[in-house]
């Protein structure tokens, strides 16, 4: 019977070496996992955007109003990670999102991807592999393009 390489003697996973390594992800370049860094500039764009928007179209009392940002850009999530592989932000930033097992990333996964988003904490849980809770729900990943 054939051992996993990664499994040690009582059966636990070794930790990986990078985060994507266990995802079968390289290391660096296209298609490694997208670092901190990336995800936070993309998430401040996005958000820009988002605010720009309600700001021009929804504002009251010469400000937006946070709700109307925020539904503006969970709207802008769910349209555009399945019509163009990931948010402005995530675009500009040479990232997509992909589904963990391959094919197109269908509606259901942004969805779920973006109201756990919203919620704010699930994006701040992230495992060895830096997935956000809201990407291991999903069953998605955000990679370099």
């Amino acid at each position: 019977m054939p051992q996993n390489p990664s499994a040690s003697r009582s059966g636990d996973i070794a930790p990986s070496r990078y985060p994507g390594q266990r995802l079968g992800l390289p290391e660096e370049g296209r298609g490694s996992v997208g670092r901190a860094g990336r995800r936070i500039g993309a998430l401040v764009i996005d958000w820009g955007l988002a605010y720009l928007i309600s700001w021009g179209l929804f504002r009251h009392d010469g400000t937006a109003d946070g709700w109307t940002t925020l539904g503006i850009f969970a709207l802008m999530q769910i349209v555009f990670i399945p019509t163009i592989g990931g948010s402005i932000g995530h675009r500009v930033f040479g990232m997509r999102v992909v589904a963990l097992k391959g094919g197109w990333i269908g509606i259901w996964r942004p969805i779920v991807r973006t109201l756990l988003l919203c919620v704010v904490v699930p994006a701040l849980v992230w495992d060895s592999d830096q997935r956000g809770f809201h990407d291991k729900i999903a069953g998605t990943v955000l990679i370099r393009a």
